[in-house]
């Protein structure tokens, strides 16, 4: 129970402390957190890329966030030096100071969870995560000093797996979603919503481990990127962290797995989805576990194509949905998906449901997270220079170092011969192949 009393903080402190607690909890990707920024550091709030979302720059290389940390570390010190001492604080007070030392160790720790996030990207698996130590200790000074009373069902792993979440969710819509248009600002939001809600105080405390039951819908054009927002979601996910272990409970590049559904036919949709058993069909020649049954509780089955799926399929996606069980083709036995569906699809299902070639009680199911991905025509009338940008990321994947001189050519020979109000019927699929 807390301890009623006058105050905390002094008037100047608790200003500074309210602006940098809205940031520990606003959308990072909206223009809300420029302005807590410019709250929180008054005179000292600096322009020159304050909105590194439109820079798409990392937003650990600029002055505003070195000036947050040194500002928030000032700020929890004198407030935990009044509380060992015996100064007491009312529920606000401390509530505020537990956001400020969440904001101040998150960012004290950010550059090691980029190294470990390198490591398990190029294929390293089960990485101890040797800091941890330092965590724990940075969580007890401030957390656990006497007369900090600690939050109920806060405990030092669940805050460090929620940390290292929200730096890999960082570290995958800045990947995996380019450009400075106000779509590609707006799709980088929604992602950031998708993964953490929009409530991320309730997420931390209760909705952690449960967004698995949240199906996500991503529609738009064919080759905006909709299985790139599926995967920047997917490899989001929160993962437990076993301190005794020092390692991560579940390896977060190998719970991702992704089935185009309208380059299989029924039988093969769901010998891939559900699995077989030997016999069950011509071809079936032993027993076979599908992306369901392969998916760990904390993975994600992506279903690229959703609208082209057979209605008989559709029924049993829907009862995948509806009660988490399936059966293998050939079977009877009734086997548990505990994991995430992301479905993705280019048609209208509105036009679909009218025509009963989609089922609504389906579409129902799937759509209570919608995200929209914009044309690439769209992304460049809005940004022009988005261009050049994405190529620079096409041409890095393709040729590494050599990029540069990559990039010069394949944009003056857009400009040349497509011009500038080239429609991009293929999005950014068809630059893809221009890039090639």
């Amino acid at each position: 129970m807390y301890i009623k009393c006058m105050t905390l903080f002094a008037q100047t402190e608790r200003s500074q402390a309210k602006a940098l607690a809205a940031l520990v909890y606003i959308n990072p990707f909206t223009p809300e957190r420029i302005t807590a920024e410019r709250k929180a550091l008054g005179r000292d709030f600096r322009e020159e890329r304050a909105d590194w979302n439109l820079a798409y720059t990392d937003p650990l290389r600029y002055g505003n966030i070195e000036a947050l940390i040194e500002r928030s570390s000032r700020v929890i010190d004198k407030a935990r030096d009044r509380l060992v001492r015996g100064d007491a604080a009312s529920n606000d007070d401390l509530t505020l100071y537990e956001d400020v030392v969440l904001f101040s160790v998150y960012h004290r720790f950010c550059e090691r969870f980029d190294h470990t996030i390198a490591q398990l990207v190029s294929g390293k698996r089960r990485v101890k995560i040797n800091y941890y130590d330092d965590f724990a200790e940075q969580i007890a000074r401030y957390l656990d000093a006497p007369g900090v009373p600690r939050p109920a069902g806060d405990d030092t792993a669940h805050l460090f797996a929620c940390f290292f979440q929200i730096r890999r969710a960082f570290h995958h819509i800045f990947k995996y979603i380019i450009g400075a248009s106000d779509s590609a600002v707006r799709l980088r939001a929604a992602v950031w919503q998708s993964i953490f809600t929009h409530d991320l105080r309730r997420y931390r405390r209760v909705l952690f481990d449960r967004m698995g039951d949240i199906t996500t819908l991503i529609t738009g054009p064919s080759g905006t990127g909709k299985e790139l927002v599926a995967r920047a979601i997917g490899l989001s996910r929160y993962i437990p962290f076993d301190p005794a272990r020092q390692q991560f409970t579940e390896d977060f590049a190998g719970t991702f797995f992704t089935l185009n559904l309208s380059a299989l036919s029924p039988t093969l949709i769901e010998s891939e989805l559900f699995g077989h058993r030997r016999g069950a069909f011509t071809g079936a020649v032993s027993d076979r576990e599908g992306w369901l049954e392969q998916c760990p509780p904390l993975g994600t089955v992506f279903l690229d194509e959703m609208g082209e799926v057979e209605l008989s399929i559709q029924v049993k996606l829907l009862r995948v949905l509806q009660s988490r069980v399936f059966q293998r083709l050939g079977e009877t036995t009734e086997r548990r998906f505990d994991g995430k569906i992301i479905a993705a699809t280019n048609r209208d299902l509105a036009t679909a449901m009218r025509e009963h070639r989609f089922r609504g009680d389906l579409y129902y199911r799937l759509c209570s997270d919608l995200i929209v991905t914009p044309s690439l025509s769209i992304q460049l009338r809005e940004r022009p220079d988005d261009l050049e940008r994405l190529v620079t990321h096409l041409a890095q994947r393709m040729v590494g170092e050599e990029r540069e001189s990559l990039v010069d050519q394949v944009v003056t020979w857009i400009n040349a011969e497509l011009g500038p109000d080239y429609p991009w019927p293929g999005n950014v699929r068809e630059l893809e192949q221009c890039v090639r």
